[in-house]
């Protein structure tokens, strides 16, 4: 076998021809000028659906974009056909910046985080009040991820036919977080997707909670256009449903008045990969109070020095507020059961 030095430019060199006919590799990557914006509907298995002027256009993610994934409610450009057409295929070629995103893990040992939606508002917390028993550790660590990735919680109880929101809702008072109680009567009839409706328009909502609350129910009445299948029976050992939604899907609200975001139903939200110096933020009117603590300060019980305890003393924020604050800071420690 011959071998060639550093400057190989004998005449006899072979050049192996491109069979192809296309243009050889580059590091030059194109500017894709004339790519389209578009918002991700949904994704299924490499398939990301689009909204493109209008229509709903099929693409994947473009190889130059490495390991970015695109999630639902992310802002991307599209370049291809994108006419929308049966068996058309178009190219993702840029993902916007997301201005929030809903992430969670699978526990709380578990250092994969996953992006639920981005760019959404607000996310509404699902939660029955019986038939599952409600799981104020879930609600509190979805406040948390609420909180740490730029979302405007929505607390919406539903079942309030078989148990009274009293107690639940007190523990969420001072946290100052709007609230709706809804029956099954009410679902039935229109006027609990009415009452919700009115706290979505002109905002991007994910609704996220665990099997059998209603969460698809629910969407299903905002959406009537949209219907998906609903969740199935709850366990009458377990108290958990079973999930029926699988993938994440963004649904126009009638009149364009907003989107739902619903979500498959989760039976456990880690907070692996919160950042506790970002919850405090959430807090407005204790925040001026860590001014000053110690650096790396967490603020919770086990932080003796923490300058919290002496700005609520001096009488410049409520103590249930500092107290919701800790719980908060708190439930990355906890099982959710507990």
């Amino acid at each position: 076998m011959r071998r060639y030095g550093k400057n190989p430019d004998e005449d006899d060199i072979r050049v192996r021809p491109n069979r192809k006919g296309n243009r050889p590799r580059t590091h030059t990557r194109p500017k894709h000028e004339d790519a389209e914006d578009g918002m991700v509907l949904t994704v299924d298995r490499g398939r990301l659906t689009c909204l493109v002027e209008g229509r709903t256009v099929v693409a994947m993610k473009a190889r130059e974009l490495g390991r970015k994934a695109a999630v639902v409610g992310d802002t991307v450009s599209i370049v291809g056909d994108l006419s929308g057409d049966k068996d058309t295929l178009a190219r993702i070629v840029r993902i916007g910046e997301r201005r929030s995103v809903l992430r969670r893990t699978a526990d709380d040992d578990d250092p994969f985080e996953r992006v639920v939606v981005a760019n959404a508002d607000q996310l509404a917390i699902v939660t029955a009040l019986a038939d599952p028993e409600p799981r104020p550790r879930m609600i509190d660590r979805c406040l948390v991820a609420a909180y740490d990735g730029g979302l405007t919680p929505l607390l919406v109880l539903t079942k309030s036919d078989l148990a009274t929101p009293d107690k639940l809702l007190e523990a969420y008072t001072p946290l100052g977080v709007p609230f709706i109680v809804t029956n099954r009567d009410e679902l039935a009839d229109g006027h609990a997707a009415d009452r919700v409706r009115e706290q979505l328009n002109g905002k991007i909502t994910a609704f996220v909670g665990h099997s059998g609350v209603g969460k698809t129910t629910l969407v299903n009445a905002l959406v009537p256009e949209d219907r998906r299948r609903t969740t199935g029976h709850v366990n009458a050992v377990t108290g958990r449903g079973r999930h029926t939604t699988t993938s994440a899907l963004a649904l126009p609200l009638p009149d364009g008045a907003g989107w739902v975001v619903d979500t498959p139903g989760v039976r456990s939200f880690g907070l692996h990969h919160i950042d506790p110096s970002r919850v405090i933020n959430a807090f407005p009117d204790l925040q001026p109070g860590t001014e000053e603590c110690p650096r790396g300060c967490t603020h919770d019980d086990s932080a003796p020095e923490c300058a919290l305890d002496a700005w609520v003393a001096g009488g410049h924020a409520d103590p249930a507020r500092l107290y919701s604050l800790r719980r908060l800071l708190a439930t990355r420690e906890r099982r959710e059961g507990d």
